[in-house]
């Protein structure tokens, strides 16, 4: 993948690397901050090492309404330690100065996004060495001023969809998306609930049909014999309670492990499946 690509085409030609491979990506997140910048860093910085081929960099925030107890508390941490918007996207300009081949996009909600403004959010990300973002709580139908800005700079604004987007709802959702679609695997919030591969099969299929791109399935997984059998029916496969949790209870390493096993999961699980 050429050093020069950014934004929606370095998600793009992340995913058709891991097509060509027969694989799918392994998503990984983390917070922004969490329990420090310089920790923090450390692990963003570590992750494509460890075999992430995709990175979400959680932008903290006080009421994350869709996230379970692991990201709630790690965005508590971070905010109790003055760490802003602002200051996780200077964390994706130190990773940029190291690594400019992984794609990195910030997920959070659209307050703090409101607040900065979204002509300079996405100056601030285009800077930064941002590829695009995951906005939880901003439908489509609200969220034209950003995703003007975000195609005019060539970033990609990545929408959400669940169990509950029917055919009626899919279009509105896929329409405009680049770079991959989330789907939400399961109803409620990240880390709860555990998916099961068969109704995640069928949305893939009705969501990849629909927007042509990549479909990523996040919510749940945690285990590497899940990564692995949800890696089996998707383009990629998203893990971040599990990351999280390791880091805050155990460290760095640990929350680097654990990655590694993860993504070697997710990465062999077709072959494994053949053989």
């Amino acid at each position: 993948m050429s050093a020069s690509l950014t934004g929606a085409a370095r998600l793009e030609a992340r995913f058709a690397d891991c097509a060509d491979k027969n694989r799918a990506a392994f998503v990984a997140y983390i917070m922004g901050g969490d329990p420090s910048l310089k920790t923090a860093q450390k692990i963003l910085d570590g992750l494509p090492g460890a075999g992430a081929d995709v990175i979400e960099l959680g932008l903290p925030f006080t009421d994350p309404m869709a996230d379970g107890p692991a990201i709630q508390a790690a965005a508590l941490r971070a905010l109790n330690a003055g760490v802003r918007t602002k200051d996780v996207l200077n964390m994706a300009s130190q990773f940029r100065k190291v690594d400019t081949q992984t794609p990195l996009i910030v997920m959070g909600y659209f307050n703090p996004i409101h607040h900065m403004g979204c002509e300079v959010f996405t100056k601030a990300c285009v800077d930064a060495g941002v590829d695009g973002a995951i906005v939880v709580d901003l439908p489509p139908e609200e969220d034209t001023p950003l995703h003007s800005a975000f195609e005019t700079a060539g970033l990609a604004l990545i929408r959400l969809a669940t169990p509950t987007t029917d055919d009626q709802r899919l279009p509105t959702v896929v329409t405009g998306t680049s770079g991959f679609v989330y789907y939400v695997s399961v109803a409620g919030i990240t880390g709860a609930l555990v998916p099961e591969a068969d109704p995640v099969e069928r949305a893939v299929k009705r969501i990849r049909a629909a927007s042509g791109l990549p479909v990523a399935v996040g919510f749940g997984v945690r285990t590497p014999q899940k990564a692995a059998q949800i890696a089996r029916v998707a383009d990629g496969v998203v893990v971040g309670s599990a990351i999280v949790d390791a880091m805050a209870k155990n460290g760095v390493e640990e929350a680097l492990d654990l990655t590694r096993t993860l993504s070697d999961a997710v990465h062999n699980a077709r072959n494994e499946a053949i053989s």
